[in-house]
Formats: structure tokens, C-alpha cells, sequence
């Protein structure tokens, strides 16, 4: 059920929503390691408020269907080139989303998420909204002080 033949090693995925301004985690999300990211993001049911911009990969090609005010990257056309507003339009989307990988940096500090998790796949949300927690308040006493 979980068992990828690529990575020989059953897989977990994880998604994580920050806040972009406070860089704090929203929310989380998991199934198997096989799941497509537009797919997880579909079952968590995870709804914006209509104003929010979302800035995401190119995972969730569609999310637009889902959420009008999503930023996306432009893909590049079969046997084509992007134009140089395109090129500079995904270079600001990614200077915009590197707060996302910061935070998947913060939390890949604990060595639990870092490397195989060897431990009950049931108890893997448990542990990874734990940490998520830690995050969150650690981020809290940071910016009182």
C-alpha cells in the first residue's frame, strides 16, 4: 500500500500551509507516498478565503479550478521556449514560495522527518503535528522577544 519500488521503502507524504507573513504552519495533510500533490491537496479538502493569494509549484496544475486567486508557474510549451516576462514572472513566484522551503528546512531539523521514518505509519500525522506544533511556538517566542 505504501511501498515505493522506486525508493524501495514504503513512503509517507506530507503537506504543509504556512502563512506567508508570519511563516507560521495553517495546516497539514498526509496519505501515501504515491499520491499526486494537486490529489492530496483535493482529498484535505482545505478551502482559502477567496482574497488570499495561494503561491504554489507546478504540482497542482488545476488548483485554479479550486481557487481563482492562485499564483502558478508558467510551464514551458512542448518543443518551446518561455518568453522572458515568463522566465521573470516564475523567478518572482519562486523568490515568494523560498519561505515555504525555509520552513520545510526548520522542520527537517528534527531527525524524525530528516530520515526514514522507521517507526507506525498511524502515529506519522501524530508526530509530524507535533513538530509542526513546536514549530509554531518556537516561532512565537522568537518574535516576542
Amino acid at each position: 500500500m505504501y511501498y515505493s519500488g522506486k525508493q524501495k521503502q514504503h513512503t509517507v507524504k506530507s503537506q504543509v500551509i504556512i502563512n506567508l507573513e508570519s511563516k507560521e504552519i495553517i495546516c497539514t495533510a498526509f496519505d501515501k507516498g504515491s499520491t499526486h500533490d494537486f490529489t492530496l491537496f483535493k482529498k484535505s479538502k482545505t478551502h482559502f478565503n477567496k482574497k488570499l493569494e495561494c503561491y504554489v509549484d507546478k504540482g497542482y496544475q488545476g488548483i485554479q479550478n479550486f481557487h481563482k486567486n492562485s499564483q502558478l508557474p508558467k510551464k514551458k510549451p512542448k518543443n518551446g521556449q518561455l518568453s522572458k516576462a515568463d522566465k521573470k514572472r516564475n523567478r518572482n513566484l519562486s523568490s515568494e514560495r523560498v519561505a515555504i522551503e525555509h520552513v520545510n528546512r526548520e522542520l527537517k531539523v528534527f531527525k524524525i522527518l530528516r530520515q526514514t521514518y522507521r517507526n507506525r505509519r498511524k502515529r506519522f500525522q501524530l508526530r509530524f503535528n507535533l513538530i509542526a506544533g513546536i514549530y509554531n511556538y518556537d516561532l512565537k517566542v522568537k518574535s516576542s522577544r
